[in-house]
């Protein structure tokens, strides 16, 4: 379904994140949770893609999995590192002809074998510019909806780490939607106040696509630290650090805190009217099923 239909039919959209397994034992895992998630008719998902692209053809072969074996609609990561226009050209032609009907157009990160890489080299060296490429492949009348690609781009609440200049970061995020972008999907963060700055900031932009929050519930000390690491400039409330830290040699009672937060942070972004709130999963299913269930009556509603 294409973003704008499920935008037009959800006041609050509810969807997750998956990467693609590399093994089969990962894939049986990853299906086994979806299968749990899907019942809970989630307005979509989404389908990582690895720095550089290196998980290409696994994200291809997932999305393609999902479109063709569940009701869900899936929502592949597209990057500009390391592609060229055809190589892009291509996998918008694949998409389509698969029914794929929606993309999150992203910058990516840089191969990590390769720390002298030059984005200056890559025929899209930002977003905005692969936005812009996928919004001139959907003018050409490309994809079988009429419509073409629904294309959703990331934000930052906390900040982008590479874009210190908060004014020139919200001049960028405005390109993007300028470009074509039809949504936005911020990174996870943990305090509700720097998503609802952010959304005012959108606003005195002239941003008015929908907003998405991204949440990711803390569920062990070691994945808080690996979140510190891969989602560089994410703040976690003191608050929110005592309490785990206070638990760092109970397992169970972190996960109990970080399903409370995120459980609390979704429940008040409902209560003031979010357009939607992502999960990212890490490929599990149960902590979002706890979320799902504290807050199954705001949901539904």
């Amino acid at each position: 379904m294409h973003i704008l239909d499920i935008f037009a039919k959800q006041h609050s959209t509810f969807s997750f994140e998956f990467f693609p397994p590399r093994t089969e034992e990962a894939a049986n895992t990853l299906f086994q949770s979806l299968r749990s998630l899907e019942r809970l008719k989630p307005s979509f998902v989404s389908v990582t893609y690895g720095a550089g692209g290196t998980t290409r053809q696994l994200t291809h072969d997932l999305v393609v999995r999902i479109q063709q074996t569940s009701a869900l609609t899936a929502i592949p990561h597209l990057t500009c590192v390391g592609h060229p226009e055809h190589e892009i050209q291509e996998i918008l032609e694949r998409y389509a002809a698969a029914g794929v009907s929606n993309v999150l157009a992203l910058g990516g990160d840089p191969p990590r074998d390769q720390p002298s890489y030059d984005r200056s080299r890559d025929a899209f060296c930002y977003a905005t510019d692969l936005v812009r490429f996928i919004s001139a492949f959907n003018a050409r009348r490309l994809h079988p909806d009429a419509r073409g690609f629904g294309v959703g781009v990331a934000a930052f609440p906390d900040g982008h780490p590479s874009t210190p200049n908060r004014l020139r970061e919200m001049d960028y995020l405005k390109a993007k939607v300028d470009a074509g972008a039809n949504y936005i999907c911020t990174q996870m963060f943990f305090d509700n106040r720097h998503f609802h700055d952010f959304r005012e900031r959108c606003a005195l932009a002239g941003i008015q696509v929908p907003i998405i929050a991204g949440i990711m519930p803390i569920t062990t000390l070691s994945g808080l630290q690996r979140m510190a690491d891969l989602a560089a400039g994410v703040r976690f409330p003191a608050s929110l650090l005592r309490q785990v830290y206070a638990h760092a040699n109970d397992p169970a009672e972190i996960e109990k805190i970080g399903v409370a937060w995120a459980t609390e942070q979704c429940r008040e972004l409902l209560e003031s009217e979010v357009r939607g709130i992502h999960f990212y999963t890490l490929n599990r299913s149960k902590a979002t099923l706890q979320i799902y269930a504290n807050l199954s009556p705001a949901l539904q509603s």
